[in-house]
């Protein structure tokens, strides 16, 4: 595990679970790093926040609109490229939806289980994984660029299992 990302597993101010509170966290880091939380890109990360499951772009779009009326769909998706680029956001490429990140300070690559009946994911805190897929991909002389490790089957809820 690397040592930023100890330090944030360390800290409970950088794993927040609480919508409001990560919202809140993002500002604070985007204010830092001398980044625009533009009241659009607030409003799709707080609609991403609150969404008890990954969300799809469009559903996004569909949200926001019932709140401020006339969104397009380049203007939702810019908000999400940003997200994105800053790490405040993960998208599941497999689902094509998009679900808020642990450790919103820490760039990181992490593995989710996704189950196929209600769409749930969770981020696993597990940087062994990543560490494992670098290094067997630096023994054959690839050089990884991106990585999203996606787990799908049924979670202990779906499957009946305490």
């Amino acid at each position: 595990m690397s040592h930023a990302h100890e330090q944030a597993c360390s800290n409970p101010k950088q794993h927040v679970h609480d919508a409001g509170e990560f919202v809140d966290e993002v500002a604070a880091i985007c204010s830092e790093r001398d980044l625009r939380l533009t009241a659009m890109r607030r409003r799709v990360l707080e609609l991403v926040a609150n969404a008890d499951r990954p969300v799809k772009a469009y559903d996004l779009l569909d949200r926001v609109r019932d709140g401020e009326g006339s969104a397009a769909p380049p203007t939702v998706y810019r908000a999400l490229d940003f997200l994105l680029a800053n790490g405040f956001i993960h998208k599941l490429e497999s689902i094509n939806a998009f679900i808020r990140c642990h450790h919103p300070r820490v760039q990181h690559s992490v593995p989710f289980l996704i189950c196929d009946r209600c769409q749930r994911a969770v981020e696993l805190e597990d940087e062994e994984a990543t560490r494992l897929l670098n290094a067997q991909a630096a023994a054959l002389g690839f050089r990884p660029q991106a990585q999203t490790l996606e787990v799908h089957g049924i979670c202990a809820p779906c499957g009946g299992e305490a």
